[in-house]
């Protein structure tokens, strides 16, 4: 039950867009049936979770979460923002907790990019019938769905299948001395092996496709700036990536055949609206940094950059007096002060450690090394986009902890089954 509550809430993360159309409360229905059903079932089992390093900091983080809350309860934001910020650090103990004992890390990474490759082919889709500008849907705003997928493009890694072993000479004789009319005869497993190949390949086409339709530049360097890891480390093979690449070149050529013109305008648009998003994005920065500088204790609160954002920028934008800052670190600064920042980036640290401890200790790099450049897609993102209330980013650090938790069990075990000294 746990796991299949567990990949529903990765797998539907990314269509909250569509879920909210049908029912303002349905895409909290996955999260909060998995949140019962873990305590629940652990509460039987008078079992707890592995203490890690990562759940302290949690802790802290959200300690410090109430404090700043409770000083600015009468925020216009404050308890909207503080019951959003709640779940997912429950969701990440939760997570890691699943991932260490019952759930394969690949599993939960399958999830996430099944999930974002059908969000990124519906918004496609939608972009086409509908003559939208730019690809959304899935994700109201096109900058967070591009989020959504560019993380999601090196988990399709981690699900990729080793190549199969060449059979020895001798087989393959034998092979064909039993079956001469087969010829060259496939070995068992490898059609099964080049069909999830296929498919990850069409997927990360979906996905790469999906996020240049929402002509995000931020979902674009951060994309760039993940395949660069994944070819860093050696575990994106130049073939998928080759494959893949020409994959977006026959969509991209399909889409100019069918909506040249449309897509022409939302480039022109884009353009032109492109240094007025920069101008607007520097003074939300710098206000944000005055809200820091003003109150650098416990900030101005969950959500207080958005209710103090015209007093804070003179009221610099007069369209838009409750924006979010378009920067995850300077926007939980602003709100939860210098501890609170320090905290969250505490999480991202830990995370990053756990993930090459884990994968310095593995024999199949792939699994971590998606972890890693899916983590460094998120903090590239979120240099211009505020993610920390989407789940990538805590999905992420909980499948961290789980490897580093997994890698001390493996330990654990292996000094208890040792002999001792004599």
């Amino acid at each position: 039950m746990l796991g299949v509550l567990a990949c529903a809430t990765v797998a539907l993360a990314p269509m909250e867009g569509y879920l909210f159309e049908v029912h303002g409360q349905l895409a909290k229905v996955a999260p909060a049936l998995l949140a019962v059903a873990w305590v629940v079932i652990r509460v039987r089992e008078r079992r707890a979770p592995n203490a890690h390093p990562v759940h302290a900091v949690l802790a802290l983080f959200a300690v410090v979460l109430l404090a700043s809350a409770a000083v600015h309860a009468g925020g216009r934001f404050t308890v909207d923002y503080t019951v959003r910020w709640l779940p997912f650090l429950l969701l990440t103990v939760i997570i890691a907790d699943i991932a260490a004992r019952e759930l394969p890390i690949r599993l939960l990474l399958g999830a996430a990019a099944a999930g974002a490759t059908a969000a990124a082919g519906s918004a496609l889709y939608a972009m086409f019938a509908e003559g939208q500008p730019r690809a959304s849907g899935p994700v109201e705003d096109p900058n967070d769905l591009a989020y959504f997928l560019v993380v999601a493009v090196p988990m399709l890694i981690a699900v990729l299948p080793a190549r199969p072993p060449t059979p020895p000479l001798s087989t393959t004789a034998s092979v064909s001395r039993a079956a001469p009319t087969l010829g060259t005869m496939v070995p068992s497993g490898r059609w099964a092996v080049i069909g999830v190949r296929v498919v990850a390949v069409l997927a990360g086409a979906t996905l790469v496709a999906g996020a240049m339709a929402t002509l995000s530049r931020g979902g674009f360097l951060a994309l760039t700036a993940a395949v660069g890891w994944l070819l860093l480390r050696r575990v994106l093979p130049l073939r998928v990536l080759a494959g893949a690449l020409a994959v977006v070149a026959l969509i991209g050529a399909l889409a100019m055949s069918l909506a040249g013109p449309a897509l022409a305008k939302a480039l022109g648009e884009k353009s032109f609206i492109a240094g007025s998003n920069v101008d607007a994005r520097e003074l939300r920065w710098q206000a944000a940094a005055r809200m820091l500088a003003e109150n650098p204790v416990l900030g101005v609160g969950p959500g207080g950059f958005r209710s103090d954002y015209a007093a804070a920028s003179h009221n610099a934008e007069v369209g838009e007096q409750t924006p979010v800052a378009h920067n995850m670190y300077l926007e939980v600064a602003a709100e939860l002060g210098l501890p609170g920042f320090l905290l969250f980036i505490g999480l991202l640290v830990l995370a990053a450690v756990a993930t090459e401890r884990a994968l310095r200790a593995s024999r199949d790099r792939r699994p971590m090394v998606a972890v890693q450049a899916a983590l460094i897609a998120v903090a590239v993102a979120s240099t211009f986009l505020s993610q920390q209330y989407y789940l990538p980013l805590w999905l992420l650090i909980g499948l961290a902890v789980a490897a580093e938790s997994r890698l001390h069990e493996r330990r654990g075990s292996a000094d208890a089954g040792a002999p001792g000294d004599q």
